[in-house]
């Protein structure tokens, strides 16, 4: 399903308030103008590693603003480092966007205009805008000057039109080592963007491409081969990150240099392969990052997390990726939602992890059915119960939404319940299940704790209690007042479970920081993960893998995505019920 054809109630942008920021408003008074016969965007990857979760709020606005306008985006790959690139992360990609909800119009790769860019690599040598530099890359930093002082010219400059058409072509046939010559742009050394002091726009690599095999020995630079992508499909608002801000004026150059939609010749390649000729004159726009603190969003960073395996993979639940984020449990509607709230503006900032748990918390609020599972059990024997006593209780799926229904849970008389559900010593203000104490079991009535068994140890290992068998919801002891309530699973009944308990990956608010002479390696929370053994009542082992629950009382769980299996579940622990964070700091 394209962009312009998703339905009305496209699950993407259902439900959230109308957008109104300064990108919006840009695209709002074009269209206005009739200045773009139909709204383009894009979203331009580098196929070099996994998207994290900054790429959610590029996706979300790429794809937004083009569904919002009724004009279509696309998936390019800008695909000009073959060295770092792999299609692993070609596929990971094009599933992550499709799991947000979103679909691309056309799927392109910047290596589709490779041809392109080679013949308008040529038409800037014949125009004096490029030429053919034998510099170094040492040597081309040593010229190019400071924030202070301005570069100098390379001595290759002034060399003709001729011979560098001449060495252009013989870098294009494989004829040079890697390294050994650049074409460069010739702009101006003195300028005060450092982007402009002639920038490189090919460079010799010498490596197999996942597309277009040993057919290049030579790859276009990052920015060249970006704004005149751009410019071939016809992209009418290019929606970039900050840091391109400086790039801009470099970007803007290349694309009226080149001049694709009055330069026929040049599309001639595309049009051979069945393209139409989309050729525009882009405009790119810049917008904040999603910075969000207690991890980082450096790829090469996550990378060497992977490498070094200090984490246990790129979909670790615990790593930023939107594929660990996805195991971890976090949902395509609260991504959205919490790319929403962040908003679009020109103003870095560092966005605080709780703003994306809460995102999470809300919608699985209203989208998670609730179970009952006991992480750090405690056996609790019911004695005025027959052993062989089993029957099964109805329960409501979930307590604000009665179209999720009821299920039935097995309850016997003997029970695990969470072992901080007692204290033999209750600290003050303390509610639940103590000595002599009552306790309310949920759904079943009120308990009274009558003998607590310890092993040779000291460790309590079982609990002995009386249930009050007038005490059911709906029975008139049940009025009682009784102030605390606890969950429970039956004991013959219970499905043990794997349960990973997740925390933040990172101890210290600013990884990155390494003021204090530590890297971000050496703030990874020793805590990130915790696998302990529970026991969840039977539906809930049923689920399917990536079905996330409530469990009442303990905190948000997803089955998990590859491990979970009926016989054997394994949930991962989303999120607490609140930040635990907050009474950290």
């Amino acid at each position: 399903m394209s962009v312009e054809s998703a339905p009305a109630t496209d699950p993407a942008t259902d439900a959230l308030p109308a957008k109104n920021d300064f990108i919006r408003q840009i695209v709002r008074d074009d269209v206005a103008s009739g200045k773009h016969a139909a709204i383009r965007t894009r979203f331009p990857p580098e196929p070099n590693g996994y998207l994290h979760i900054g790429h959610a709020k590029a996706i979300c606005l790429d794809f937004g603003v083009a569904r919002e306008f009724g004009g279509r985006c696309n998936l390019r790959f800008d695909d000009t480092n073959p060295a770092k690139e792999d299609p692993e992360y070609v596929e990971a990609i094009q599933e992550d966007v499709r799991w947000l909800g979103f679909d691309w119009a056309e799927l392109r790769h910047a290596s589709d205009y490779f041809d392109v860019f080679y013949l308008a690599a040529q038409k800037l040598i014949r125009q004096g805008d490029a030429f053919v530099c034998d510099l170094s890359a040492e040597e081309v930093r040593a010229y190019r000057g400071s924030l202070n002082e301005p570069g100098r010219n390379s001595p290759y400059r002034d060399r003709s039109v001729e011979e560098n058409l001449d060495l252009f072509a013989r870098m294009r046939a494989g004829e040079f080592a890697d390294g050994a010559r650049t074409l460069r742009a010739r702009i101006d050394m003195a300028s005060g963007n450092i982007n402009l002091r002639d920038p490189a726009l090919y460079r010799i690599k010498k490596v197999p491409h996942q597309n277009t095999g040993d057919a290049w020995p030579i790859y276009p630079m990052y920015d060249f081969a970006h704004s005149l992508s751009d410019s071939c499909e016809g992209i009418t608002h290019s929606l970039c990150t900050l840091e391109f801000e400086d790039h801009r004026p470099l970007y803007d150059w290349c694309v009226a240099k080149v001049d694709l939609p009055n330069s026929p010749e040049l599309l001639a390649p595309l049009l051979a392969k069945g393209y139409p000729n989309e050729a525009a004159i882009p405009r790119q726009i810049e917008f904040s990052r999603a910075n969000l603190n207690y991890t980082v969003m450096s790829k090469r960073k996550l990378m060497l997390l992977v490498q070094e395996n200090l984490v246990d993979g790129w979909d670790d639940p615990r790593m930023p990726t939107l594929q660990g984020i996805r195991r971890r449990g976090y949902t395509p509607a609260a991504i959205r939602l919490w790319a929403e709230r962040l908003g679009v503006s020109k103003q870095n900032s560092v966005i605080d992890y709780s703003v994306l748990e809460g995102a999470l918390r809300e919608d699985l609020d209203a989208a998670a059915a609730r179970r009952m599972a006991v992480i750090d059990p405690l056996k609790l024997v019911i004695t005025n119960l027959a052993d062989a006593h089993e029957e099964s209780l109805s329960f409501s799926n979930h307590p604000k939404d009665e179209s999720f229904g009821s299920r039935s849970v097995p309850f016997s008389n003997q029970l695990w319940i969470e072992r901080e559900d007692f204290e033999e010593v209750p600290p003050k203000g303390y509610k639940r299940l103590i000595p002599g104490g009552e306790v309310r079991l949920r759904g079943a009535g009120i308990l009274r704790c009558d003998e607590v068994i310890k092993n040779g140890s000291g460790k309590i290992v079982e609990l002995r209690g009386t249930l009050d068998p007038e005490s059911r919801p709906g029975m008139a002891g049940a009025d009682r007042k009784i102030k605390g309530t606890i969950h429970w699973v039956s004991a013959r009944h219970a499905v043990e479970a794997e349960i990973r308990l997740y925390d933040r990956l990172f101890d210290v608010a600013l990884p990155d920081d390494d003021s204090d002479g530590k890297t971000y390696k050496d703030h990874l929370n020793a805590d990130s993960r915790r696998t302990v053994t529970g026991y969840v009542e039977p539906s809930a082992a049923l689920a399917a893998p990536e079905t996330s629950f409530q469990f009442e009382r303990v905190g948000y769980f997803v089955a998990d995505r590859y491990d979970h299996r009926s016989d054997r579940p394994v949930f991962n622990r989303s999120v607490t019920l609140r930040d635990i964070w907050a009474t950290k700091a």
